[in-house]
């Protein structure tokens, strides 16, 4: 009897502040097989690495997972992140290189950093020596003695940095082959970047170098543990831009593991719950990260470490001081604010959580939960001398707001009986103290998807809420019914973060100033990224590059992603046209009217419905996934041979005429598996970049493009 097919499983592990989570998933059909939980191992002598492998060896012995089922692990990591609030870091030598002349006497001070301060309150920083070398003086001896001069002073890694490094890497290579030679972690900043702006380059090199011995130990330790469990795929690293990396890259680069916290729980909403266009809510029990998905991408941007600029891509995401475990803080009159301290920081349960013969003689105390906060905090103090809070959770389950199902559900009575003091105290129910302590979350969250809406463009009446984390349910839902979206708390919301890792893709970022870029220049930037995902574990076969073009800066930057494997989603079942239908129906919502199939592929369905004098669309794939929102636009389908013309009218016909303006559209074409989209600031930028993608297509293949103009 032939043997029956092994299952293909994907493992990823999410390291938290609290727990560290481990989920198995069927690498076909993504189906959850297991989980596993274990106390984040901060105060391990191999740190948070040894509940990782913990977590990750209790999920396969439990779900009887043999290693040659691993087809895929990966695991998120706060160590960088924890190093920098630890000050756990490295002192740094940079080892800077000019030209002569006015360039050396330019680039010299730019080169020569300060100490890089983490934290001003408590003196935390990164200690940075430097050492500078004329260019025409550069060779082995004068690079090794700068080199021996630093560790001298104390140096203990060391950064390469050259002005105009970007354009040639030969001397940054020799100063790191020296270093290596000498057995000590070294940097190159035009490794880290090709951006100019020599002194943020340089800068974001030394705070990359200063977590190499650290991050260098950790991940020693997890690949080793990993290969001892007999599984013998790579190991990969979560990115805080939400793509995972090979290990090999993150000891180059452990930087881009900075931040990555927020990343697997947005990636878990992308790929595990299909959210291609969201507002993203992960409300923990101290903060609620937002973010943004926008037509399938993440919002991304720049992140500052310690209150730099820094040129590491992360996950643009807001981190707001209120949360399912928020204190309640008052004065004689009314609720004053909602957090930013939790009910954990003061050493007490939710009234929600506790059962409700506890609460007896409530009375009111209002504390100072830490030295410096205000004392205005309320605890409520019972019988049994026991003191606990009231929380957003409670006033929301008070309001009857949180359905049995989810993490957030509690003792509503027990809520009531907690709440009720202070309700007599400002002279309101209790139902109208739920409301005011809900209310000063909502003006938080409000104002900050303001502030997202506005710089991502997005559609107010296609944004959606998704709901992750334990204490989604205690402000989501209110905050949705108050700003009229919609939203929704999937199952297995706790692990999300978990199965964003699980799900995650390779990605790789290259970025360069080019002010007239040809299409050879963005060919070889192309081939430059789909080069480096592939080094970082992608299976070449599946890298796609997306390439975006700023006008104004002239900075032009290859997105490039791809899976580990062939085929990692391609068993995903596909929907038929009237499933894809319904997905579009409901995404549109009740005020769009006259929903219909405008045009579809064998990939993809563009659906067209009725709003005012608008035309919404959605382009929904045969997997379900809805690739692109807009609020109004044009679909054309045409024969690849015929995009220039048809393109070329959609840009004099699509366009929306100002006062003082005129809007032009952004496009989007459906050709093959694939929905490329193309904004730029003329014409001409726009077929170069269409030309790419389409020129190698054959002529008569159809493609469908939609034209779409946003009115800020």
């Amino acid at each position: 009897m032939a043997e029956s097919k092994r299952r293909a499983v994907r493992m990823g592990i999410d390291v938290g502040g609290t727990y560290t989570k481990c989920v198995a998933m069927d690498n076909e059909t993504h189906e959850i097989i297991g989980k596993n939980e274990v106390k984040t191992t901060h105060d391990d002598e191999k740190g948070v690495a040894a509940g990782v492998v913990q977590s990750f060896k209790n999920c396969m012995k439990e779900n009887n997972i043999a290693p040659e089922d691993v087809v895929f692990v990966a695991h998120s990591t706060t160590q960088a992140t924890n190093a920098f609030i630890e000050g756990d870091v490295a002192n740094v030598g940079v080892v800077g290189v000019a030209g002569g002349g006015l360039e050396g006497l330019l680039a010299k001070p730019q080169l020569t950093l300060k100490d890089i301060i983490l934290d001003p309150k408590v003196d935390r920083k990164i200690k940075v020596y430097n050492s500078f070398i004329k260019k025409k003086m550069l060779n082995e001896t004068t690079i090794n003695k700068s080199i021996d001069d630093l560790l001298n002073q104390g140096a203990q890694v060391i950064v390469a940095s050259m002005a105009f490094g970007v354009d040639s890497m030969d001397e940054e290579e020799m100063i790191h082959d020296c270093a290596q030679k000498k057995d000590i972690p070294v940097t190159m900043a035009s490794d880290i970047t090709k951006l100019y702006g020599l002194t943020r380059r340089t800068r974001t090199a030394a705070i990359n170098a200063s977590i190499l011995p650290k991050m260098m130990m950790t991940a020693n330790a997890t690949e080793s543990s990993v290969r001892d469990a007999g599984v013998t795929v790579p190991l990969m690293i979560m990115r805080g831009d939400g793509g995972v990396m090979e290990i090999n890259e993150m000891r180059k680069r452990p930087i881009l593991t900075a931040l990555s916290g927020p990343a697997a729980s947005v990636m878990g909403s992308l790929m595990y719950l299909r959210a291609s266009n969201a507002i993203y809510f992960e409300v923990g029990g101290t903060t609620t990260n937002i973010g943004v998905i926008k037509n399938g991408r993440p919002g991304v941007d720049y992140a500052q470490i310690g209150g730099h600029d820094t040129y590491i891509s992360s996950l643009d995401v807001r981190i707001l001081g209120c949360a399912g475990g928020s204190m309640v803080r008052i004065n004689d009159k009314e609720v004053v604010d909602v957090g930013p301290r939790s009910a954990h920081i003061a050493g007490c349960e939710y009234a929600c959580f506790t059962p409700e013969e506890e609460i007896v003689d409530p009375q009111i105390e209002l504390v100072s939960p830490k030295p410096g906060d205000p004392s205005d905090y309320v605890t409520i103090r019972l019988k049994n001398g026991k003191s606990i809070c009231f929380t957003n959770t409670c006033a929301a389950n008070v309001l009857g707001l949180i359905d049995e199902k989810y993490f957030a559900h509690g003792n509503a009575k027990a809520a009531r009986l907690a709440m009720q003091p202070v309700a007599d105290k400002l002279g309101i129910t209790v139902e109208e103290l739920a409301t005011q302590i809900l209310d000063k979350d909502y003006e938080k969250v409000n104002a900050c998807i303001n502030a997202l809406a506005d710089k991502y463009q997005l559609d107010h009446e296609s944004m959606k809420l998704v709901g992750c984390g334990g204490g989604a349910a205690s402000l989501v839902p209110y905050c949705a019914e108050k700003m009229g979206l919609q939203y929704s708390i999937p199952e297995n919301a706790e692990v999300i973060s978990s199965i964003g890792v699980a799900l995650s893709m390779v990605r790789d970022v290259v970025e360069r100033v080019i002010p007239s870029p040809t299409q050879e220049d963005i060919r070889e930037l192309k081939k430059e990224a789909s080069d480096m995902a592939i080094s970082s574990g992608a299976s070449p076969d599946t890298v796609e590059v997306h390439i975006e073009i700023d006008s104004q800066t002239g900075k032009v930057t290859a997105i490039a992603t791809g899976s580990t494997e062939v085929k990692t989603t391609d068993l995903l079942k596909e929907c038929d046209e009237a499933e894809a239908y319904e997905l579009a129906v409901q995404d549109f919502g009740h005020k769009v009217s006259d929903v219909k199939l405008a045009d579809k592929t064998d990939k993809f369905y563009v659906y067209a419905g009725k709003k005012d004098d608008k035309t919404p669309l959605r382009i929904v794939d045969k997997k379900g996934f809805i690739k692109v929102q807009c609020s109004n636009g044009q679909v054309v389908k045409c024969k690849v041979s015929e995009y220039e013309d048809v393109v070329e009218d959609l840009w004099e016909n699509g366009a929306v005429f100002k006062t003082d303006s005129v809007l032009r559209p952004d496009y989007f074409v459906c050709v093959g598996p694939r929905v490329c989209d193309y904004s730029a600031v003329d014409l001409d930028q726009i077929f170069l970049l269409m030309d790419l993608d389409l020129g190698d297509r054959e002529p008569d293949e159809e493609i469908i493009v939609v034209a779409t103009v946003t009115e800020v």
